[in-house]
């Protein structure tokens, strides 16, 4: 599920060393940053400190464009996308080649019914279909999304319980649907073997993991311990899962998570990055920093895993992506926009990453998707 970020911050550094033609391509609105004393503008593509990434290429323009993932054949891109220029109310699912040119407004294959809200899409097994969930079912029109302010200005997370998950072609026609069990059925994502999907359900009485057949059957649980469970990923052998997670503790904790769950809602301020086999075994912790750290995904030797985060922010005000070792050693910044990186995935061949980001969007609100030759 995608984090909307309650506050933007126009803080990005200078780009040093670049040739005029790249130089042409920013705008250079100078101010200081307090913090790091460098220089920002408003309008970045690429960062200096970005040596793991090359060729960086902007994909869409405008809007909130996010959680875009790669078709097994490395050519296409599924993501959800809320554009008023495509008149959405909220997001709805989408589909592009990589090569597509949507910089002259050309609006993408949408594949969702254009009803109720969607989230969390992924190519199955042939790249013919696509898994994603939807409240459709349970009103076409966007379900309320809760305010800050009516929770002592902490920010929430709605989880709807009319989500379901679907599957469709990639003309939009739908042709299944998988979950049929009350409450959320969302986040679901396929192992690059094509055999499962994992996605977290309410269906135990708390945000859990579970995995299932392509074809919705053989539902399994795999996690059990209180907390939000979600945004799981396979490993690149399609072995393990890594995962965000929160763990409620203290009593307080424990009472709010619960009131909080019981209204449809959690509060992802604090979790943590997990890892487990596929069945739930050998779980292990990879982070201990506090903050947000989501949005995870193996590199692809395994070994690695990349992720948002804001624990290094002052204020938490911003998230970037680090890299770390599956023993939580070895942490390391990757991206360095001052306001919002998140939802990276390397492509099945292992030499791009797709990732999103409110850089180069001339100090407005707007999401964009971005592809990048990855660097060792």
């Amino acid at each position: 599920m995608k984090i909307k970020l309650l506050f933007f911050v126009i803080a990005v550094f200078l780009l040093s060393c670049k040739s005029k033609k790249e130089q042409d391509t920013h705008v250079n609105d100078k101010k200081e940053d307090a913090a790091s004393g460098a220089t920002k503008v408003v309008n970045v593509v690429h960062y200096p400190q970005e040596k793991h990434l090359k060729n960086i290429k902007q994909l869409t323009f405008g809007g909130d464009n996010a959680e875009a993932y790669w078709s097994f054949d490395g050519k296409k891109l599924v993501f959800q996308a809320t554009n008023p220029a495509w008149d959405l109310q909220c997001d709805q699912i989408f589909i592009m080649n990589v090569t597509d040119d949507l910089s002259k407004g050309v609006k993408p294959q949408m594949v969702s019914t254009g009803l109720g809200r969607t989230t969390c899409s992924y190519f199955l097994p042939g790249d013919s279909t696509i898994v994603y969930s939807s409240t459709h079912l349970g009103s076409k029109d966007c379900p309320v999304v809760p305010k800050k302010e009516d929770f002592d200005g902490k920010y929430v997370w709605p989880v709807y319980k009319t989500f379901d998950i679907f599957v469709t072609d990639t003309k939009g026609h739908m042709l299944k649907q998988l979950t049929k069990e009350p409450g959320y059925d969302a986040e679901p994502t396929v192992s690059p073997k094509g055999d499962l999907i994992v996605f977290t359900s309410t269906r135990s009485g708390d945000l859990e993991l579970f995995t299932m057949n392509i074809d919705g059957t053989d539902v399994k649980q795999v996690t059990n311990e209180l907390g939000y469970d979600g945004g799981a990923f396979f490993s690149p052998d399609g072995t393990k899962l890594i995962f965000r997670t929160s763990r409620p503790k203290t009593e307080k904790e424990i009472k709010e998570y619960k009131d909080l769950l019981g209204q449809g809602l959690v509060m992802p301020t604090n979790m943590e990055l997990y890892v487990c086999n596929v069945d739930g075994s050998d779980l292990t912790k990879i982070t201990d920093l506090g903050s947000a750290n989501w949005a995870p995904f193996f590199h692809p030797g395994g070994k690695k895993i990349l992720f948002s985060t804001n624990h290094h922010k002052e204020k938490h005000d911003g998230f970037n992506l680090f890299m770390i070792n599956v023993d939580g050693t070895g942490l390391e910044q990757i991206t360095f926009d001052g306001v919002f990186d998140a939802f990276p995935m390397f492509s099945p061949d292992g030499k791009k990453l797709v990732f999103s980001s409110n850089r180069n969007n001339g100090g407005t609100h707007e999401t964009n998707l971005f592809v990048a030759d990855w660097v060792e």
